[in-house]
């Protein structure tokens, strides 16, 4: 998380969180902010699109981490691309993300259904109302993932992205695209931290 805790928690100081939907696990780097959070680790959902990633977690205690591939569609076949240092794994195809970083390749593909939010939340039998901050990391398909919980996103408060100033990943959905949709669905930016490669990350809140 590029945007120190301490900012969003004085921003979100009035606010308290039921529980957390974390979609781009990786190593479920995060927990410590949950814990400050105060959510439960009970209550905090952890999908990754990467079966590995979701196995280690799972032999390390972690409880609710969910293999699947999350998008705007249920059920579509989709070539999802892992890259070389794992992170920067997508179902989209790299754009400048080849220019900025050089280094990061991807090295296999690997074809999987998607699933969406709303979905996910169905066919798990979880409710939905109990995960009030939300934190996806999934490489350039953010609003994706958004567009397809239309139900689901009606209970969250708080909603912590990567964003994209440049077309990391082709097709990607750009910093005023995400608060153009965002606005409309009652959520305002109030944090940003940018790189210099043209992505970062931002806290949405929703609007009193």
């Amino acid at each position: 998380m590029l945007i120190d805790y301490g900012e969003i928690l004085k921003v979100c100081c009035d606010l308290t969180f039921t529980g957390v939907l974390h979609i781009g696990a990786h190593e479920c780097e995060e927990i410590q902010f949950y814990d400050i959070l105060k959510v439960p680790s009970d209550k905090c959902i952890w999908i990754d699109a990467i079966k590995d990633k979701v196995d280690e977690a799972t032999a390390r205690g972690i409880p609710n981490v969910y293999h699947a591939v999350i998008t705007d569609q249920d059920d579509q076949e989709v070539t999802f691309h892992l890259a070389n240092n794992g992170q920067s794994s997508s179902v989209l195809e790299f754009g400048t993300h080849s220019q900025e970083h050089p280094h990061i390749t991807y090295v296999e593909s690997i074809k999987q259904k998607t699933s969406t939010i709303d979905t996910f939340f169905e066919k798990q039998k979880i409710d939905p109302s109990y995960y009030t901050f939300w934190n996806f990391d999934i490489q350039g398909a953010e609003l994706m993932a958004l567009k397809g919980a239309s139900n689901a996103i009606r209970y969250a408060k708080a909603l912590y992205l990567e964003v994209n100033e440049k077309e990391l990943y082709k097709g990607c959905a750009l910093l005023p695209e995400l608060d153009d949709y965002l606005l409309t669905n009652g959520f305002q930016r109030v944090l940003t931290n940018m790189t210099c490669h043209g992505w970062g990350d931002a806290l949405y809140l929703r609007k009193v």
